[in-house]
């Protein structure tokens, strides 16, 4: 008797020789082929350059890798190549501080309402729009989430850049998605804010929700990241298990400098006898 398994859930993002052109001589990323399952927390690691922005655009639908002559696609995002940001941000969330700025200089816009905003893909619900009791329920209960709760009431343009980063990360998970994006999501924070953050996303992975961190900062790679990949100039220079990928050997070819990774709480890149943050 044969017994039917079931499918294997398609992978959260697949590049499969993924090129994207934005007008240097030199691809922002060259030929990338990457298999980021659901249910792995991984780390996309690499200096300035190396094609980590890209990466997020790429997925955010800002950029677009060009075709390939067969025809198969080069991205997939859950098994599918062709999506509307709207709905995938519903099951992947995107934390990045791109729309800080923006939201910043609105003095009147409530905590609430840029996560409120997400629903629909703003930055905030429309002034004549009528927010149902359902939505604001969301909403409070994503800052809940985000340990943000507290920031309830408060203008988003008053915030301290901490709390601002909770609010985007309540923005993200409104959806109550199966994973998140995030791009160097301590950057700019201080040491405590920092720990406060990352105490989050660590709970939030032990929840089940997948993270792929997207950084080059040391200090962000939380216990729960298991796979690492390393990028440079465009290209994967390791896509392996955490121990395998921090090595001396691999971490300097990546970011171009005797490099090595010191274990600690939080744990920092070391060049040349000297603690520094790569």
């Amino acid at each position: 008797m044969t017994v039917d398994r079931p499918a294997a859930p398609p992978p959260l993002i697949e590049l499969d020789a993924a090129s994207v052109f934005r007008g240097g001589a030199r691809p922002a990323l060259d030929g990338v082929s990457l298999r980021l399952p659901q249910g792995r927390h991984t780390a996309i690691l690499g200096p300035n350059g190396c094609g980590k922005s890209t990466f997020i655009q790429l997925i955010t639908r800002q950029l677009y890798a060009a075709a390939h002559d067969d025809d198969r696609p080069p991205v997939r995002i859950l098994g599918e190549h062709l999506w509307d940001v709207r709905a995938i941000r519903s099951r992947l969330g995107i934390v990045t501080g791109a729309m800080h700025d923006d939201l910043a200089s609105l003095p009147e816009l409530a905590v609430e309402d840029v996560v409120l905003g997400a629903f629909d893909a703003r930055l905030a619900p429309l002034q004549d729009d009528e927010v149902s009791e359902e939505r604001l329920a969301q909403a409070r209960a994503a800052l809940a989430r985000a340990d943000g709760a507290h920031l309830a009431g408060r203008l988003y343009a008053t915030l301290s850049t901490g709390e601002a980063r909770r609010v985007l990360l309540a923005r993200a998970l409104v959806h109550a998605p199966m994973a998140l994006l995030l791009d160097e999501p301590a950057a700019g924070l201080d040491v405590v804010a920092r720990d406060h953050l990352l105490r989050t996303l660590r709970r939030l992975a032990r929840e089940g929700v997948t993270l792929v961190l997207v950084t080059h900062h040391a200090e962000e790679l939380m216990p729960e990241i298991g796979h690492v990949v390393l990028l440079r100039e465009g290209r994967v220079v390791a896509d392996r298990p955490r121990a395998d990928a921090l090595v001396p050997e691999l971490l300097s070819r990546t970011f171009g400098a005797p490099l090595r990774l010191v274990d600690g709480d939080p744990p920092t890149f070391e060049l040349d006898g000297t603690t520094a943050d790569a």
